[in-house]
């Protein structure tokens, strides 16, 4: 077993789960643009439909933003802990 710090390895694994939201982020914002065409195509009238459209738009700017700072965090825990580490390997030298 490696003689590693366990949140090294949770802060990855954070890091991959949210990479992993940010993929898969667009597919989620299309079915919720194209579904409710397809199942009340009478309720998606011009004015309705502008509004879904336009909703579903700013809460997809909204989750990218937040996607987008949790990254940052994640991105400098993992780099914060892998020189935590090389700073211990070196110390045992």
């Amino acid at each position: 077993m490696p003689d590693r710090p366990l949140f090294l390895e949770r802060a990855s694994f954070r890091r991959r789960r949210l990479g992993d939201a940010a993929r898969v982020l667009p597919v989620l914002a299309a079915a919720l643009i194209v579904i409710p065409v397809w199942w009340v195509p009478e309720q998606a009238s011009f004015a309705g439909g502008a509004v879904w459209l336009f909703g579903i738009w700013a809460a997809l700017i909204a989750a990218i933003g937040v996607l987008h700072r949790a990254l940052r965090r994640a991105d400098a825990a993992t780099l914060r802990a892998s020189r935590d580490i090389a700073g211990d390997d070196d110390h045992a030298l």
